[in-house]
């Protein structure tokens, strides 16, 4: 897919770089992350260059994955579009504790939907989370994705459970 940047009001949404990774090495250790976006991968340095150059790989067409930054390139958090085949797509994010509460999380799920929507042509995209992290309800809503339903038991997070989640959806024609 090329490289991707993406700006949006504050924030630049960029390809993820090897010199990144002592930040996502310590973002992927926040307690909050690590529960909600567990990567047992990414435990040490080398780790995280591994996630890195993971997520840096979109030969296959199947993901595209952004780091959030801010206007001095600081890392605020992660941006990704996973699943992608036949028009849909999955959405995730992260945030570091420093820009949560600021609107980070919803300006760069929005506008990496607005991409999506643009220029990969796709019809539908999903977002989940887990009931009990109501700060991703919050942001799922902001971004205008309409809750649709609850996933029971649908997805094991960073500390063994399972836990319901909530399936967002946008569609292309929802505006």
């Amino acid at each position: 897919m090329g490289d991707i940047e993406i700006t949006a009001p504050g924030l630049r949404l960029r390809p993820w770089r090897q010199e990144d990774a002592p930040a996502v090495l310590a973002a992927l250790r926040d307690p909050a992350v690590a529960q909600w976006n567990p990567s047992p991968s990414a435990a040490d340095l080398d780790g995280a260059r591994e996630w890195l150059r993971r997520r840096a790989d979109t030969s296959a067409g199947d993901h595209v994955s952004l780091a959030v930054v801010g206007p001095d390139d600081d890392l605020l958090g992660s941006v990704s579009l996973n699943r992608i085949h036949d028009g849909d797509a999955s959405i995730g994010y992260w945030t570091v504790p420093a820009a949560r509460g600021r609107g980070v999380a919803s300006t760069a799920v929005t506008a990496l939907t607005a991409f999506a929507f643009g220029r990969l042509a796709l019809h539908r995209i999903e977002l989940c989370h887990a009931v009990a992290n109501p700060a991703s309800c919050r942001v799922a809503v902001r971004a205008g994705y309409p809750v649709e339903g609850t996933l029971r038991e649908s997805y094991r997070y960073g500390d063994g459970r399972r836990y319901d989640e909530h399936l967002h959806a946008r569609l292309v024609t929802d505006g």
